[in-house]
């Protein structure tokens, strides 16, 4: 071999070796070490978006939001003012959009109890009983026990049910139930350093609480993300380990799932590759509508080729969705002429493929509906949804509640 040769073999192996330390280097920055596998190897992963727009497919959109009123520490004015804010805009911008069943854009709130005040809720009750969505449960807490964690839920379930007439009793056992979203994304003390949670057993404990359905995931670029993706399943508690919600058992049409394990409603994750940084490294697109990312049409196209159903039911297709909404700047874009203009585009893209039919449903209706298509359901009943279990507390304006720790 000539030196010559020889020389342009070792700077060859040189750059590739040191393409592929950068490789490397890229997914470990951006913690994809966890779900990339699981991704390439999914028959969903079609970069170009097969999914076909001439199929009969039922869609859910679930928009669930993190949302933190004194998030960056604001005077108690300004938190009631972006609280304020989502009340009268909300219904002014979008209340002349509607589904194809009729009903006008759906939020879920799901509120922090460790920023509980009376002033807040009793402002999103009233938004949310004219029909513009629903309260469910969010929560940061670091270093906790399980009789903490569990202390927490029961009042603020409590509360939320008797002081602002929000959540619902189970008609047969009576019990509130609520939905989670665990802050940090830390679910079942899933981050390595232990921060943010410290409840290892949390999923036993947030069914023994009244939780019927965790929708945290996808956390990604987090490290708390979960190796399962793009998925609705079911996970148990796995006692001396952190991160249950890692392992499960998918839902399926005629599967009746264990009493003691947790519906867990996963967002949309895949790789974007029309949104390459540098050119070269694909965009994750982790179903967040944040500043400057709102929905379009070309991401709801990613979101349904994600293809998150339940098996055996593919025609129904869940996307939920996740935000941060009173946070400066997520509100400007969610509560803007972006947002307005994203409804408008799906309204049209509806009309062009009249075999779609979507949905704008709340947290509650999004777990009513996984089951319907559990026990084999074909159209999807709303009707059957809401005489199942009823918000039939009153707010008890002025009452004396259960104290609620306000600390993380």
């Amino acid at each position: 071999m000539s030196p010559f040769l020889f020389t342009c073999i070792m700077i060859s192996v040189t750059l590739l070796i040191g393409l592929a330390g950068a490789f490397c280097f890229a997914i470990r920055a951006r913690n994809m070490q966890y779900w990339l596998p699981a991704y390439l190897l999914s028959k969903k992963r079609d970069p170009k978006l097969s999914f076909s727009p001439e199929q009969p497919r039922h869609i859910f959109i679930a928009v669930c939001d993190h949302f933190e009123p004194e998030w960056g520490n604001p005077t108690k004015s300004e938190a009631i003012a972006r609280v304020d804010r989502w009340c009268e805009e909300y219904p002014a911008r979008f209340s002349r959009f509607s589904d194809s069943r009729g009903q006008v854009p759906q939020h879920t709130f799901f509120y922090p109890q460790d920023q509980y005040a009376p002033e807040y809720l009793d402002r999103l009750a009233s938004l949310c009983k004219q029909g513009y969505g629903d309260v469910e449960i969010h929560l940061h807490h670091d270093h906790d026990t399980a009789d903490g964690l569990r202390q927490k839920m029961n009042e603020f379930r409590q509360t939320l049910f008797d002081r602002h007439g929000l959540l619902r009793k189970d008609p047969q056992t009576g019990e509130i139930l609520y939905s989670f979203i665990h802050g940090n994304w830390a679910l079942c003390n899933s981050r390595p350093d232990g921060r943010w949670c410290g409840v290892d057993n949390e999923i036993e404990i947030l069914l023994e609480t009244g939780c019927y359905a965790d929708l945290t995931m996808p956390s990604a670029p987090s490290n708390t993300q979960t190796e399962i993706i793009n998925s609705i399943y079911y996970a148990k508690n796995r006692p001396g380990e952190r991160k249950s919600q890692n392992q499960g058992v998918h839902t399926q049409v005629g599967h009746s799932p264990d009493s003691d394990s947790l519906l867990m409603i996963q967002g949309p994750l895949r790789l974007d590759w029309s949104q390459r940084k540098w050119g070269l490294v694909p965009r994750i697109e982790n179903s967040d509508l944040h500043a400057g990312r709102p929905g379009t049409i070309n991401r709801l196209h990613h979101w349904l080729a994600a293809d998150v159903h339940v098996t055996g039911r593919p025609d129904w297709t869940f996307i939920k969705l996740h935000t941060h909404g009173a946070k400066p700047g997520n509100i400007d874009t969610l509560l803007g002429p972006e947002t307005e203009a994203f409804h408008t585009e799906l309204r049209a893209e509806a009309e062009r493929h009249p075999e779609w039919k979507y949905y704008y449903v709340t947290a509650w209706e999004m777990a009513a509906l996984i089951h319907q298509a559990e026990q084999g359901v074909t159209i999807p009943d709303f009707d059957a949804i809401h005489k199942q279990s009823t918000q039939v507390s009153e707010p008890l304006i002025n009452a004396e509640t259960p104290a609620v720790s306000s600390k993380k």
